[in-house]
């Protein structure tokens, strides 16, 4: 999740500043970078419980411990107040979700070859530094064996206010905070409509991408009957600020209609002031702009204060001043670069755009919805529009992989991106998704044992 700063101070008064704000980041598509989220589960070697974020009882391998390791690898400390809870790495970052996973948002990117670079990089450095602490990380969706109650929290203001928060308006925002991981990829937009062509594509598809890359099949040491567990959490985690909203299949959705619906129908969470979280959750922003909370924040309302309240809409696909697909499980490092290979391959190619819309003809805002609400469950079995999305998965990898191939950017041994698909190539073919993996091994190798899940699935 997002860390605000002392952001940008210009008095906000209207909509249009807001929509403009957001228009910014328009750009040509030769300036089109690619940035990956990936965030991973730590656990404790010795007792597989979760480190927390100072030592406690003597046990070795606390968040902290990991931050300052890394730290080594030319890194600068974000603050908390007086706590380090992230590092700046050039144009990347090591941040901590609320119950300690570690996150490594990427540095945008001009290929996909760059982002492996980049995992590759990020893992070695994890690896090296966790070692020694006796710690080890794995990109799951859901935590497989912790209860709520087992994970611990992170000295984050944010966190604390969202603490607080989340029981009031879902049953499973806090499990949301601490059992789930996922990974995510940020790509741009060059106008307004280009943003409004990728947002549809990908909402419309994003339950694919769910089931797909699901990966949390177990809850609390057994299977759930799910195959995305994650998924089915975000069903019930403040749905005024999640899913897919209807909003964004009206007539003439653009910039100016988003920020009006994150003023009007989407509650703040807290105004930032030099250093300091102020609680505002539930709030109106259209009040704050209109200078009702005042008395509670001292704070007049700033295009900075916008750009955070952006960072605390979480819908499936999430528009900042580029779009943020948010749909998948963490997974294997191949399965997690993959991700942004099927993104990148359907929408930074015009042509392969263009067919996407194509075979997503006549499908709207319902459809999308009766996708989401199946997929948990079902994964790739489920029946949309008269198919199979295992079916509808081999033609969508397939454009995707037209649209890798047609922007022509090799690695050293001559290779396109495509070759990052690979892996749902197989899974379309009928390969088992990750959680479908998962299963078999409970059932066939681990003798139910599902702690053995954390040894096979660390990077």
């Amino acid at each position: 999740m997002s860390n605000p700063g002392d952001g940008d101070a210009t008095p906000l008064t209207s909509i249009q500043q807001m929509a403009d704000h957001l228009a910014v980041g328009g750009k040509p598509a030769a300036a089109f970078r690619i940035g990956t989220e990936h965030e991973k589960f730590g656990f404790r070697l010795d007792d597989l419980a979760t480190p927390p974020y100072l030592p406690t009882d003597g046990q070795p391998g606390s968040i902290r411990d990991m931050l300052a390791g890394l730290g080594r690898y030319e890194a600068e400390p974000i603050m908390d107040g007086d706590n380090v809870i992230g590092l700046k790495q050039g144009g990347a970052s090591v941040s901590l979700e609320p119950a300690g996973q570690l996150e490594l948002s990427g540095a945008p990117l001009e290929t996909l070859h760059d982002a492996k670079a980049e995992f590759d990089w990020h893992f070695e450095q994890v690896r090296a530094v966790a070692a020694p602490l006796r710690v080890g990380f794995a990109p799951l969706g859901f935590h497989p064996v912790a209860t709520r109650a087992a994970m611990p929290w992170m000295p984050k203001g944010r966190y604390a206010i969202m603490r607080r928060y989340m029981p009031l308006v879902g049953s499973l925002g806090l499990d949301m905070m601490t059992r789930t991981c996922t990974v995510q990829v940020n790509l741009d937009y060059a106008s307004e409509q280009d943003m409004v062509r990728k947002l549809r594509v990908s909402l419309l598809l994003q339950p694919l991408a769910t089931a797909l890359f699901a990966n949390s099949p177990f809850v609390e040491g057994k299977p759930n009957g799910l195959l995305s567990n994650r998924a089915r959490v975000w069903t019930d985690t403040d749905n005024q600020r999640s899913g897919i909203p209807q909003v964004m299949f009206e007539d003439g959705f653009g910039f100016e209609r988003y920020a009006r619906w994150m003023v009007d129908e989407v509650p703040m969470y807290f105004v930032y002031r030099a250093g300091r979280y102020i609680d505002v959750a539930g709030r109106s922003f259209r009040d704050y702009m209109n200078g009702k909370l005042h008395a509670e924040t001292g704070a007049e309302p700033t295009i900075g204060d916008f750009a955070d309240h952006v960072t605390t809409v979480f819908t499936d696909v999430r528009i900042k001043r580029f779009l943020e697909m948010r749909g998948a499980d963490a997974g294997r490092p191949d399965m997690m670069l993959a991700q942004s290979a099927l993104w990148v391959g359907l929408l930074y190619d015009d042509a392969a755009l263009t067919a996407a819309e194509a075979l997503l003809r006549g499908a709207g805002w319902e459809d999308a919805n009766a996708m989401r609400a199946a997929v948990p469950e079902l994964g790739l079995a489920t029946t949309w529009r008269g198919r199979t999305l295992r079916e509808l998965a081999r033609d969508v990898v397939a454009i995707a992989r037209d649209g890798l191939n047609a922007r022509g950017r090799l690695n050293a041994a001559g290779e396109t991106e495509a070759v990052y698909l690979d892996p749902l190539v197989e899974i379309a073919a009928g390969a088992p998704t990750q959680a479908e993996y998962w299963l078999g091994r409970y059932r066939d190798v681990w003798g139910g044992d599902v702690t053995r899940i954390f040894a096979e699935a660390a990077i």
